[in-house]
């Protein structure tokens, strides 16, 4: 017979340590093998990017200057300087002055501080977004009857046109005035870029929340666990391996919202401005429009490597989780 404190805790033959005094088995070789695979992915995005650079370059250098028209409809752009840009001269761009006054900055620090305006207001977005999506899913998880009624209508939800949209929630947003407190114009960006992030949180939530097995849900039952303590020691830590995939595809949708609702809207100082402002000016210096576009791609990355940390705090909770 062995006792409480050597059966507490032992690890199996399959390199799992279980913990039965938690009901939860940790894989042994999940911290040996991240940063492998962490150098690895970062690795193949490299590769990806150099692959990109040389598809745009190689089809610039072969393919006819009017592009590939088929049926009167061009298929693949025209590869003049003014439509397609090198990539060197696109680089070279980001370190000149953003006009030819003096005194005016490097593009790359407008571009720079616009994309960290856009994410800031991403940022509250994600952080509304994330509440609304996991409230919600608390909801449906708690009653499948308002699972059933809300569920369709979330995913409805997805399919009104944002650009349509924005202007709306800046016109009923200009007449809110409580007290001393009066919207601002970012408000409506940080409420469009919720209205996007919500969706994928809600429904990986919902997803995790319902992943644990009957028999583990049973389990809690037989302890007399009541709701609280179920949703806190079960379902929460089943629900990380969904809900980090929705948190990161929350945040790149945020970005989105905020980009589009400030073209939407007009508001200055973010990246979504900066893309409309100079591509009015794409006839006369071509590779500077360029210059936002890679900024909101950066944009999007940062905020997704941004949630993605999240995982290393809960690296132990995320077993279920294809590497």
């Amino acid at each position: 017979m062995t006792s409480p404190a050597t059966d507490t805790a032992r690890t199996q033959p399959t390199g799992e340590t279980v913990d039965k005094g938690r009901g939860s088995a940790r894989p042994a070789r999940a911290r040996t093998r991240t940063g492998p695979h962490a150098l690895s992915a970062w690795a193949w995005g490299a590769v990806g990017i150099l692959l990109l650079v040389i598809v745009w370059e190689a089809y610039k250098f072969l393919g006819p200057s009017d592009g590939v028209v088929i049926g009167g409809a061009r298929i693949l752009p025209r590869t003049t300087d003014l439509a397609m840009p090198h990539v060197w001269d696109m680089i070279g761009r980001l370190l000149e002055p953003v006009t030819r006054a003096d005194g005016s900055p490097p593009l790359w620090g407008a571009i720079a501080l616009a994309c960290l305006t856009t994410l800031g207001i991403a940022a509250v977005g994600w952080l509304v977004g994330l509440v609304v999506g996991v409230g919600l899913a608390l909801v449906m998880q708690r009653w499948r009857l308002v699972e059933w009624g809300l569920l369709p209508w979330i995913i409805l939800s997805q399919t009104v046109p944002l650009i349509a949209f924005a202007p709306i929630v800046k016109s009923w947003g200009s007449r809110v005035s409580i007290g001393g407190f009066e919207w601002q114009d970012w408000m409506s960006v940080a409420l469009i870029a919720s209205y996007l992030a919500f969706f994928p949180i809600a429904v990986g939530a919902l997803r995790g929340l319902q992943s644990p097995d009957r028999i583990h849900t049973e389990l809690m039952h037989t302890y007399a666990a009541g709701y609280w303590p179920t949703l806190l020691r079960l379902r929460f830590p089943a629900s990380v391996p969904y809900l980090l995939p929705a948190l990161r595809l929350g945040a790149a949708n945020a970005v989105i919202g905020a980009v589009v609702a400030e073209v939407s809207t007009g508001l200055q100082g973010g990246i979504g401005r900066l893309l409309i402002q100079f591509a009015g000016q794409a006839s006369g210096d071509p590779s500077k429009a360029w210059a936002p576009i890679f900024g909101a791609i950066a944009l999007g990355l940062v905020a997704a490597g941004s949630v993605a940390m999240l995982g290393l705090l809960l690296k132990d909770y995320r077993r279920g989780e294809a590497t």
